[in-house]
């Protein structure tokens, strides 16, 4: 078991190398032993649409290669035609003796590999470094479990949780280390989401292939820097007098703009993850709709010593507290001389 949880992490190190490039799809890696428990081959799903984990490794073998071995990869093998063919007929096409999971499928669509599988005589071992499997697939499994995007928060703040002045400037509470750092984790995700107020405050170029700005009112100007990249998604209560000029944007009207709304737009159009940068108000109402499933916590060494700052999270009103929504930490990485936590819901 020890020996196979060291081939588990080499999946899961292959299945990031394609952190943003794979949805709505898994991240997926996977490891080929030959019957004697050589390793012989690897691979992992590189981009949606291309082959799977398994297919990818399996498919660089002479077809004789891997009878009487073992594949560990870190999702169970689907078990449809998609847009390649089920890698669990594949397995059995090469005649595999064994294969280790970390994490069940639970897609009803793709599931039931492992059923097939061991139908076919092979052994299945289950649950290798399962925890971790399961939080390297977060985003997946939101989407499948709950039916929605997966929700990332992201803030940037001084050591009494100050995102600017109240005048609002906040130019720059973190160093170019910690903002190049979150330029980055906004790759791993399907898209970037920000309200009117950041744009109007801050004018940012939030570079990213796809955008989603909350304006009710529409008080934008459509040549804001944010607007000339990338495809936009704008969520507002008015009617566009001129849509037709931008086909980059695509305005979603509702008499009400509510988080539950968007959410269900964004799902309908395959946005599984997304990436959120606001201020305090927009971040705090996500949290108190309980839509806060990661967050990024960037803390610079200073203190605005000044209660009318304002605050990273703004989105409610409690008298206890009981009351408070409660996270635990999962990560801390130094990005001297700031410092980012992590953090997930209880």
């Amino acid at each position: 078991m020890d020996n196979y949880s060291k081939y588990m992490r080499t999946c899961f190190k292959l299945a990031r190398k394609a952190e943003g490039k794979t949805s709505p799809n898994p991240l997926v890696g996977c490891v080929v032993l030959d019957k004697f428990g050589n390793k012989i081959s690897e691979g992992y799903h590189k981009k949606y649409g291309e082959n799977h984990a398994e297919r990818d490794a399996l498919l660089k073998l002479d077809k004789d290669a891997a009878i009487g071995g073992t594949l560990i990869v870190n999702l169970e093998p689907c078990n449809h035609h998609g847009k390649t063919p089920p890698c669990s007929d594949l397995i059995i096409e090469r005649g595999l003796k064994r294969v280790v999971i970390s994490s069940i499928d639970t897609n009803p669509v793709a599931s039931g590999g492992i059923k097939k599988l061991e139908n076919a005589g092979i052994e299945v071992i289950q649950g290798v470094l399962e925890e971790e499997g399961n939080e390297l697939n977060e985003v997946f499994f939101t989407n499948i479990n709950k039916k929605r995007p997966f929700i990332a928060l992201k803030t940037a703040t001084t050591l009494d949780g100050k995102i600017s002045t109240k005048i609002g400037d906040s130019k720059w509470i973190t160093s170019d280390k910690a903002r190049k750092y979150a330029r980055r984790l906004r790759t791993k995700y399907d898209a970037i989401l920000t309200s009117s107020s950041t744009v109007l405050a801050d004018n940012p170029e939030m570079k990213h292939k796809t955008k989603i700005v909350i304006d009710r009112y529409l008080k934008c100007d459509l040549s804001a820097q944010i607007f000339k990249n990338g495809k936009i998604n704008i969520f507002t209560q008015k009617t566009p007098s001129e849509g037709d000029k931008y086909p980059h944007i695509e305005f979603i009207q509702n008499d009400k703009i509510t988080i539950d709304f968007i959410l269900e737009e964004l799902f309908k159009r395959k946005i599984m993850s997304v990436f959120v940068e606001a201020g305090g108000k927009l971040l705090g109402s996500f949290v108190k709709e309980g839509y806060a499933d990661k967050i990024y916590q960037f803390i610079a060494p200073k203190i605005a010593n000044d209660n009318s700052s304002k605050s990273a999270f703004d989105g409610d009103t409690i008298s206890l507290i009981s009351q408070s929504k409660e996270f635990r930490l999962v990560d801390m990485k130094k990005l001297d001389p700031d410092v980012l936590l992590t953090y997930k819901p209880l």
